[in-house]
């Protein structure tokens, strides 16, 4: 049974809102700190953060050291086309439509009550992106050729990235949406030995080797307690055809208030060391997070 106020009030008496959706428990639960500032979670899984006062405003770690990719890759405010393969509260589409007038934007989100409850509940800015609801391999294998300057891959069926997701021919198609200097970026989630991150990295370097002759670029984005092997955590994957600006990204990423290291080079190529390329036939989701890994109040 749906249970909500107007959004838009501000105060401790907006309600939160839960719903059942296609794929689980739906809950937008109101920031009595941030006045029209939403929590979206699925089965208890955080998943998206709006503020719709402040679109510019990124809650979420992993979610700035996505951002921090793009503005590095692409300096300014030039308008870029993006792909979402996973939409959520859609808090990207948001911030991009906010610093980047003009962005062009395609969502991909397979759970359709979701995507209306959103948009009912957390209206999108205008231009409103383009929403699917579709299955985000299914779709990627669909779309045009080097269409898009941007592909965010952040889809999360519970708390694991769909096996469908992390193989080479899923990522080998995502690259072939990209135009030539476009940025590819994955938001993961692993705990040491990190055997799942360590195969992506193989995996997206082997999709890489296929379209860029001398293999592109990649690097990894985390918290240096999750790299450390100290806890679950996620790590942000950005990969290109061309140079990634590693410097700037690091920049960016050591004055965040929760600084991230930027994996890359010989460190990259040590972590992925020994480490097979996952391909469909093999493909598995990524690991469990451990039990307590999400606390919402």
């Amino acid at each position: 049974m749906d249970h909500h106020e107007d959004p838009g009030r501000p105060g401790p008496d907006t309600a939160p809102v839960m719903r059942e959706t296609d794929f689980g428990t739906a809950r937008l639960l109101p920031d009595i700190d941030r006045d029209r500032a939403w929590l979206l979670t699925v089965d208890g899984a955080p998943q998206s953060y709006v503020d719709l006062d402040d679109p510019a405003h990124l809650e979420f770690e992993y979610v700035r050291r996505i951002a921090y990719a793009v503005d590095a890759a692409f300096p300014g405010a030039e308008p870029l086309d993006a792909v979402h393969l996973g939409g959520g509260a859609m808090t990207l589409p948001r911030w991009l439509a906010r610093t980047r007038p003009g962005v062009r934007q395609q969502v991909v989100e397979a759970d359709g009550r979701l995507a209306a409850l959103v948009a009912e509940v957390l209206p999108l800015p205008e231009p409103a992106p383009a929403v699917h609801t579709a299955d985000a391999r299914a779709w990627t294998a669909a779309a045009g050729s080097g269409t898009a300057d941007l592909v965010v891959a952040d889809v999360f069926g519970g708390s694991t990235v769909p096996a469908a997701l992390t193989s080479v021919e899923f990522v080998r198609d995502a690259l072939r949406v990209l135009r030539p200097g476009g940025l590819y970026v994955a938001n993961l989630a692993d705990a040491a030995p990190f055997a799942f991150l360590r195969s992506q990295l193989a995996t997206v370097r082997a999709a890489l080797a296929e379209s860029a002759p001398d293999g592109g670029d990649v690097c990894v984005l985390a918290e240096p307690a999750v790299l450390r092997g100290r806890r679950y955590g996620n790590a942000v994957l950005a990969a290109s055809r061309r140079p990634l600006p590693v410097a700037e990204l690091t920049r960016l990423c050591a004055a965040d208030a929760f600084p991230a290291r930027v994996v890359h080079g010989p460190g990259l190529t040590r972590l992925t060391a020994g480490a097979a390329p996952v391909t469909d036939v093999c493909a598995r989701p990524s690991p469990p997070p451990p039990e307590g890994a999400f606390t919402v109040g």
